[in-house]
This record gives structure tokens, C-alpha cells and sequence, in this order.
């Protein structure tokens, strides 16, 4: 994991981490932490989060949300950058501030990091398994309720790239879709129609499917658990086209397959795993309390 981070402008966090963290603090506060009453208010406390494994960092801007909302003199100084690989045992940060504070929202801040440095962790595992493919590997809709722009955040710390961020952003015909509008065609036509300036794609699930998308023109087809064989065939019959479309692949892709799926030339490859089968990465936080 020695692949630098990607550039500063992919990671710019989304504009409603203020919400999350605030949903996420007033989930663990409600009226108020009855442990941290026990402390003393003018005690002061020093630590350390420290990463127990081999990891792609994540979360920062949410760890420092949570600590500024609970009380702004608590201090955080990083060690590390989001999409930085971290190895076992790394400092990623200090903090230090009033103790009550600090252990109201110790737990949050470490959720927000572990949650997200395994997604963009997961994500960095499966760009590499493509790299020098020229295929991208890119995120679904399959994401925790209410957290789906953080996650897409992380997605993009790990080398992968985002699909659709939701129903509005693009057109994604499917199979009930196509049964709505009675073919393929006039769901592309009807897609066109809306004239809403974004992408259209077709999900098709065999090649005579292929073809009929390929014929209605969308932008993207999505090739649903196609066969290697068949998404081979796919390709090239995309690329005898004049125009041919772009191609992503979807379904049952794992680590051990998706170098294979994407040899066989398409231009994506969806993996809903990276968002939905999340393995959070093990960080610790160590307080040192000052002497009263």
C-alpha cells in the first residue's frame, strides 16, 4: 500500500457532513453523557489514535466535525492525510482539550474513521487489482442510509471512482423499467425525451439484450452477470460499432475476479461491495489524563 493519495480536488468532503455528524452525536448524546458528567470540567486529557493495521485512511474531516461540535477547544493534530496508506501501528492523529469532551465524543469520531478507512481501504484493494487495465472500478447506490455522500467520499480516498450518487443524477434503465416501457428502445427514447442533461444507461442481461441497447443508443450499457466469454463477445461487438457505447460490467465481481473482468476490455466494473460489505479498520485511542 505505497500508492500516493489521490490529487486534493477528488477529495473534497460533502456539504452535508455538518448533518451527519451532528445526527450521529445527538444518536450517541441524546440529553446529555452521563459518564463524562463524572469528570471533573476543568480536567484536561491528551491521546492518541493509532492504527492496529495495514490501512487507507479516511474520516478526517468527520473526526475533527465531531470534537469542534462538542466543544472547540479540543485539539486535533493529524499525522496523516485522507487517502494516505497507513501502516500497522501509524500515528494518525493527537488530541488534546477539556476531558469531557474529548470522551463524549471519542466513540463517534472513531466510527466516522473506522467506517469510512475501511471503505476507502476496500476501494484501494480493488483499483489495484485492475491497475493498468484502463478499466475504473466504480460504486453503487449500496450504501448505509444516510451516509451514502461520506461513503462515496471514501470510495474516492481509495482510488475508486463514483457511480450515479442517486435517482436524479443519471438514467439507469433496468429490467423493470424495460418492462414499463415494453422494449428496450422505447425506454431510451422515453430517456431521451426528458432532455435532463445527464447520462442514460441500459442494464441488458445477454447479448441479444446487447444489441438491442447498443441499437437505441444510451450512453453506458451495463452488462449483468455476464460470463467472461460473453462480456469478451460484448466488447467486441461494441467496438465494431462506429460509435461504440461505454461498457460496465456488474454482479458477483470479487477481489479474486475483477483483474479477469476487466481484461476483458469494458470500461467499468461496478462493485457494490465496497460500500455494503464494509470491515471497519481497527483504530484505538489511548487518553493520558493530566495531573489535577
Amino acid at each position: 500500500m505505497n500508492e500516493p493519495p489521490p490529487p486534493p480536488s477528488a477529495l473534497l468532503p460533502p456539504p452535508d457532513l455538518t448533518a451527519q455528524v451532528a445526527a450521529a452525536l445527538r444518536e450517541d448524546l441524546g440529553s446529555g453523557d452521563l459518564t463524562a458528567s463524572l469528570v471533573p470540567p476543568a480536567q484536561q486529557v491528551r491521546g492518541r489514535i493509532v492504527s492496529r493495521e495495514a490501512a487507507i485512511l479516511c474520516g478526517r474531516p468527520w473526526a475533527q466535525a465531531c470534537f469542534a461540535q462538542l466543544d472547540r477547544q479540543i485539539r486535533l493534530t493529524w499525522h496523516a492525510a485522507d487517502g494516505e496508506a497507513l501502516e500497522a501501528g501509524a500515528l494518525v492523529c493527537t488530541v488534546e482539550g477539556p476531558a469531557r469532551g474529548v470522551l463524549s465524543g471519542e466513540r463517534t469520531a472513531l466510527n466516522f474513521l473506522q467506517l469510512l478507512s475501511g471503505t476507502a481501504t476496500a476501494a484501494h484493494r480493488f483499483a489495484a487489482a485492475v491497475a493498468g487495465t484502463g478499466c475504473t472500478v466504480l460504486d453503487t447506490r449500496k450504501t448505509l442510509p444516510g451516509l451514502r455522500s461520506a461513503q462515496k467520499y471514501a470510495v474516492r480516498c481509495g482510488g475508486a471512482a463514483n457511480h450515479r450518487m442517486g435517482l436524479y443524477d443519471m438514467v439507469l434503465i433496468k429490467e423493470n423499467h424495460i418492462l414499463a416501457a415494453g422494449s428496450i428502445a422505447r425506454a431510451v427514447a422515453a430517456a431521451r425525451a426528458l432532455d435532463a442533461g445527464v447520462r442514460i444507461e441500459v442494464e441488458v442481461e445477454s447479448l441479444e439484450e446487447l444489441e438491442q441497447a447498443l441499437a437505441a443508443g444510451p450512453d453506458i450499457v451495463m452488462l449483468d452477470d455476464f460470463t467472461l466469454e460473453d462480456m469478451a463477445a460484448a466488447v467486441a461487438r461494441n467496438r465494431a460499432r462506429g460509435r461504440p457505447v461505454l461498457l460496465e460490467a456488474s454482479g458477483s465481481v470479487s477481489l479474486e475476479t475483477v483483474r479477469a473482468i476487466a481484461a476483458t476490455g469494458v470500461d467499468f466494473v461496478s462493485v457494490g461491495a465496497l460500500t455494503k460489505h464494509v470491515q471497519a479498520v481497527d483504530l484505538s485511542m489511548r487518553l493520558q489524563f493530566d495531573a489535577r
